[in-house]
């Protein structure tokens, strides 16, 4: 009779086995995927297109957010690293501040992979994968000439310092802007990607400079925090702004016509095809691209390819 009972109950067991669930069935274990600010719809973005190919291929996954801060950052690896997470997707706090976070995961034996913002250090991550901000950025510029023209002042609102996407950006802008010498730059402020802080740079660009023609920005969220500003100083209608990443709120503003443009940035691509290299590593031990910093070009977004745009960071063909 006992024979009889462990038989029945081994059977049960493998039939149990049998009907697991797919998704089940293919747990890889944990993915951890680290981002900055969720707030801002291109982070928000970026974290859910992780998660979501991350579970596709049968890995758990969390998104934490360090929101610049390298110390949090350095929490949340250690968090990964204590969960025996299979691979980190990380984009970095700071290009420098970072480097010691993804050397303490790879000294663990936790693989990691950049997205978005890169590490200046090569050598440690497995693949570093950003948009091409210097092609995006001249995209923006010529266009930003085509709409405002090529003589008269603006002004710059800058990113965050710290990210290399900033500074690689604004050059790109100087190398168009710089060869039309009756373009004058007449100011340009740090609002470290944020819309807030945006508005409250340009209206400190406007009380120096009311005479202004146009605003260059480093990103969307910066660039609708000025037209916010441009529009409660009457202003908007003579000023032409541009944009950088491509978000929702950007390409509505595009179609109102309070935004001249934005550069998409491929961040659904690119994140995607972050996890697939991951996916592919912990598989095989290569990630199956042959250089570690791979570039995704940006895509000007107009009036003219505006409805083109068919889902967040998504153009269609």
């Amino acid at each position: 009779m006992l024979n009889c009972k462990r038989l029945l109950l081994i059977a049960a067991t493998a039939m149990a086995t049998a009907f697991t669930p797919v998704t089940q069935a293919a747990e890889k274990g944990l993915m951890t995927i680290i981002v900055n600010d969720p707030s801002n719809p291109y982070w928000y973005t970026e974290g859910q297109v992780a998660k979501e190919t991350a579970q596709k291929l049968g890995y758990s996954a969390t998104v934490g957010a360090h929101k610049g801060d390298t110390n949090a950052e350095s929490r949340l690896i250690d968090t990964a690293i204590t969960n025996k997470s299979k691979a980190i997707i990380l984009d970095p706090a700071n290009a420098d501040g970072s480097v010691g976070s993804v050397k303490k995961a790879v000294a663990a034996g936790v693989p990691v992979f950049i997205i978005n913002a890169e590490l200046n250090q090569s050598g440690l991550a497995k693949a570093q994968l950003v948009s091409n901000n210097a092609q995006g950025a001249a995209l923006g510029a010529m266009q930003w000439v085509k709409a405002a023209g090529d003589s008269g002042k603006y002004v710059e609102l800058f990113g965050a310092p710290s990210d290399n996407n900033a500074a690689t950006r604004a050059n790109g802008f100087e190398t168009v802007l710089s060869q039309y010498p009756d373009l004058k730059k007449a100011g340009q402020e740090v609002a470290n990607w944020d819309r807030t802080q945006g508005y409250n740079k340009m209206q400190s660009l406007l009380q120096a400079n009311p005479d202004i023609k146009g605003v260059i920005s480093g990103n969307d969220e910066m660039a609708l925090g000025a037209i916010a500003a441009l529009k409660e100083a009457g202003k908007l209608k003579n000023v032409v702004v541009g944009g950088f990443d491509g978000t929702p709120d950007a390409v509505e503003a595009v179609k109102e016509g309070t935004l001249a443009y934005t550069v998409m940035q491929p961040v659904a691509v690119f994140t995607k095809k972050a996890i697939e290299q991951a996916d592919n590593f912990l598989k095989t031990g290569k990630t199956g691209v042959d250089r570690e910093k791979q570039l995704f070009d940006c895509v000007l977004i107009t009036k003219e390819n505006v409805d083109k745009y068919t889902s967040a960071f998504v153009m269609s063909e």
